[in-house]
């Protein structure tokens, strides 16, 4: 498939001598070859058949990163009604895709069958569903797939175009398409049944298939000789070619064509960009195809990753994109590594960071020599997690943190098995929690952590910036609200950590958590209770009135003061200093509850939460209390 190229208009050159006509060409190639240097695409238009000829033939194809989305009956309809009457339908994208050096797996458009050419020429970036849709109709000669409405099923259907309708001016034309079941035979709303299923019952019903669009001239005969050449109906077919048919057939498409020098990154953002399916496209996806031009299947790979990482709780929602990540980064420490083995000069390191650019740089070598080792990094990574009682993904408020942790522990290796190294690692992992490190920039962050803390650990150097930089404000216990913040999480598996019991079981909550029983954040003093009391709900409502508890235990709690809930549960049998132990484990001075001292608990609460905080931060925090 080529493009029309620009042809020199040689009425304003014929009163121009042979030398000046070629200085003339001359500076239009010297215009040409500037242009092309510049630019990334090209622009014009082409006849609808021709493209889909050429995706009939395999030219066409489309990326594989390019996901299935199907339309259904309406929007086909509308499609096949502004093609009919000329309407434009948007321009569609393509990428020129090398022989010599494939960028992108590709894969056929649905519905085509034994295809000319393997190795298309160009690529669908943007106009999928358009193309596809058009192929199915006019040209594939099999019924159309689309999505039903209401079940959400992928079905099949035949288009038709009722003949009299298409011609009424005074009729809606998307009225005039009707489609049909797989069978050709549709069922009204009255029970009639209309058939479809041969030739003669589309000549008699006067229903036109568009399946046979291109190859009119051939069911225009057969519909003649049925009707004994008719004169009536012989016009009544010649206008339905004048008015509607050759629309179809001289319809032209805008077409953009994207140069094969586009880097992968620029075919990701374009692709965004332009996609109006409602998907993005991730850079694994992008990958993906690209791995494959290359033998390399990167979808399957990660499914057998994906499979392992299933058996820990906290690993359950690694996604493909996290795990490609974590590759980057390792990949970047090692070329930074060599660079300075060679002695390059600082400032032209090679960075390290996961952005998407630096994903999409990442080869299939560097792929290769790092993702078994990442695996069993994350794994690793899970069993830190495990000893910070933190044990499933909803737990952890920075998935990018998973990220991190299995960089560093594969960059680390045997190193990372020391309890000097674990607890300064301890260290920086609640400085990023509780400084809420990663809300922004975080592909940044990861890369300087993964520098930093290795030559922190081994040398003793100074402190990587994300515990220097890390800083917890008093002000956050009383301002979160959140139930999946950092904050939040980062305070309950603290408060996991330091071994808080359940009341009513006498269990710790991590045993507790560890048969799959439900442990959410409840109130202490309860909210039918502070509000009859007047208490500011701000405070009342805040995390120092909130901890880990059952949910058979926070029933049992209800509205009562805390004196009455306390004494009851003495009643059960709990003893008076076996209470004290249970909620001195939850940070709670008991004397302050058995008073139904809301404000004295809040204040002792408050001091004793902020130094398990500062603790576990390795650095003083500002001590303060609520008015």
């Amino acid at each position: 498939m080529t493009f029309y190229q620009p042809k020199i208009a040689r009425t304003s050159l014929n009163k121009c001598n042979l030398s000046t006509l070629t200085v003339c060409e001359q500076k239009i190639t010297t215009s040409e070859q500037q242009m092309h240097s510049i630019s990334t695409f090209d622009i014009t238009k082409y006849p609808l058949l021709d493209i889909l000829k050429d995706i009939k033939t395999g030219r066409i194809q489309l990326p594989d990163f390019q996901r299935d989305w199907v339309w259904d009956d309406a929007r086909v309809r509308r499609l096949l009604t502004s093609i009919s009457l000329a309407y434009p339908i948007g321009a569609v994208m393509l990428l020129q895709q090398s022989n010599e050096q494939a960028q992108f797996k590709p894969r056929l458009i649905d519905r085509v069958r034994e295809p000319q050419y393997r190795s298309p020429n160009l690529l669908i970036l943007d106009g999928q569903q358009r193309l596809t849709t058009s192929f199915m109709v006019l040209l594939s000669e099999q019924p159309v797939i689309i999505k039903d409405q209401k079940t959400q099923k992928l079905i099949k259907k035949w288009y038709y175009l009722d003949i009299a309708k298409s011609l009424d001016h005074n009729i809606d034309r998307r009225s005039a398409i009707i489609a049909f079941p797989e069978s050709k035979k549709l069922r009204t709303f009255g029970g009639e049944i209309i058939d479809c299923s041969t030739p003669e019952y589309e000549y008699e019903l006067g229903l036109f298939p568009l399946s046979r669009i291109f190859l009119f001239s051939e069911w225009r005969s057969k519909y003649s000789k049925y009707w004994q050449y008719d004169a009536q109906k012989l016009e009544l077919i010649d206008t339905l070619e004048i008015e509607v048919l050759k629309k179809f057939e001289h319809y032209q498409i805008p077409v953009i064509q994207l140069r094969d020098s586009l880097p992968k990154e620029a075919v990701c953002q374009v692709f965004e960009d332009t996609n109006t399916s409602g998907c993005d496209l991730n850079y694994f996806d992008l990958m993906s195809s690209s791995y494959c031009a290359n033998n390399f299947s990167l979808r399957d790979d990660w499914k057998l990753r994906e499979a392992d990482f299933q058996q820990f709780k906290v690993l359950r929602l690694v996604r493909n994109t996290d795990f490609v990540q974590a590759v980057t980064l390792v990949a970047g420490y090692a070329r930074r590594l060599e660079a300075l083995s060679q002695c390059i000069n600082l400032d032209k390191l090679p960075g390290i960071s996961c952005g998407r650019a630096d994903v999409l740089k990442l080869s299939i070598t560097e792929y290769s020599t790092w993702a078994n080792k990442l695996t069993a990094g994350f794994e690793e990574t899970a069993r830190f997690l495990h000893g910070q009682k933190i044990f499933d993904a909803m737990d952890l408020a920075y998935p990018i943190q998973l990220v991190a942790l299995a960089a560093l522990f594969t960059v680390l290796g045997e190193r990372s098995h020391s309890v000097k190294c674990r607890s300064m690692l301890e260290r920086w992992f609640w400085c990023g929690m509780f400084g809420e490190m990663y809300t922004g920039w975080h592909e940044t962050r990861t890369g300087k952590d993964l520098w930093e803390i290795p030559l922190w650990l081994q040398q003793g150097g100074s402190l990587p910036s994300t515990i220097r930089e890390a800083n917890f404000f008093p002000e956050r216990l009383l301002t979160v609200r959140k139930r999946y913040g950092a904050v939040y999480q980062g305070l309950s598996a603290l408060l996991r950590l330091s071994g808080a019991i359940d009341l009513i079981t006498g269990e710790e909550i991590n045993d507790v958590l560890y048969f799959d029983e439900q442990i959410d954040s409840h109130h202490i003093f309860p909210v039918a209770w502070c509000r009859k009391q007047g208490i500011d709900p701000k405070k009342y409502n805040c995390l120092v009135n909130r901890t880990p508890l059952s949910a058979k235990t926070n029933k049992k709690i209800g509205g009562k003061a805390p004196s009455v809930y306390l004494q009851e549960l003495e009643m059960c049998g709990v003893s008076p200093q076996r209470l004290d132990e249970i909620l001195r484990s939850h940070i709670i001075e008991p004397d302050t509850l058995r008073r139904d001292d809301f404000e004295g608990f809040f204040e002792a609460r408050t001091t004793a939460l902020l130094e398990l905080i500062s603790n576990a931060m390795g650095k003083p925090l500002g001590i303060k209390t609520f008015d």
